[in-house]
């Protein structure tokens, strides 16, 4: 194809997805979408989360130091592939 063919596709494409979706419109959002909004949220109410605790399970901290650790054993245990030394 050429390229203005796809870009009048791409065009059409776009107008008709934008005819075929409903309008919503709300007076007023709960979610606040500026950027001081969102500051004043946070400030009033906190950074509630647990995903970089080291204790809770599937945490992203508590994961990365399971396999470190896993890691560590595998290689003190099992010499690598042709009998060098790991530099630890």
């Amino acid at each position: 194809m050429k390229p203005t063919k796809v870009a009048a596709v791409v065009a059409g494409s776009v107008m008709a997805l934008g005819a075929a979706a409903p309008a919503m419109a709300a007076e007023s959002m709960a979610v606040p979408t500026s950027l001081n909004g969102g500051l004043a949220t946070l400030a009033s109410e906190g950074l509630k989360t647990d995903a970089l605790s080291s204790t809770t399970d599937g945490s992203v901290v508590k994961t990365v130091g399971d396999t470190a650790n896993q890691l560590n054993k595998t290689t003190q245990s099992a010499p690598l592939i042709g009998g060098l030394p790991l530099g630890g």
